[in-house]
């Protein structure tokens, strides 16, 4: 895919929609954020769970809501870290395709949390939708979380 993407957009990869050194400033910080992010991304998840088993080997049935650390803030960190990564991207290139493909995957990011949502329901059901009711998809609230037994 990512193959596919820099052929495709190879004839604009030198267009820029701005350029100047003092937008590294706000990208490092974006991008720290979404590192920052991913790293807390991954607690209360075992290492099955982070490579997607319980999903795809029945064999493997680990299944738990996770509604604690970053997660009791937003439901799709993944998707923030994603989005901070490549926001930084733009930033810091200026690159009109950077912001091209940064609103590509706005617009997938959002299919696939629906899709996700809709999955996690049906495993989850009623925990899941109190749970999406009280947390945010993907801007974090930063008022003191609700607390959410955590599975």
């Amino acid at each position: 895919m990512w193959l596919i993407c820099g052929v495709a957009s190879s004839p604009w990869r030198h267009l820029r929609l701005h350029r100047t050194s003092w937008s590294m400033i706000p990208a490092a910080f974006v991008f720290a954020i979404g590192l920052w992010i991913y790293r807390r991304s991954g607690a209360g998840f075992s290492a099955r769970q982070l490579g997607g088993l319980p999903e795809v080997l029945d064999r493997h049935h680990e299944q738990r809501l996770v509604t604690s650390g970053i997660r009791s803030r937003v439901r799709h960190p993944i998707y923030l870290g994603h989005l901070c990564e490549m926001l930084a991207w733009s930033l810091g290139t200026g690159l009109a395709v950077c912001y091209a493909l940064m609103a590509f995957a706005v617009l997938t990011g959002a299919l696939m949390i629906r899709l996700e949502d809709a999955e996690l329901e049906q495993r989850f059901g009623a925990e899941y939708r109190q749970y999406r009711r009280r947390v945010p998809a993907i801007l974090p609230t930063f008022s003191k979380p609700s607390i959410i037994p955590s599975s």
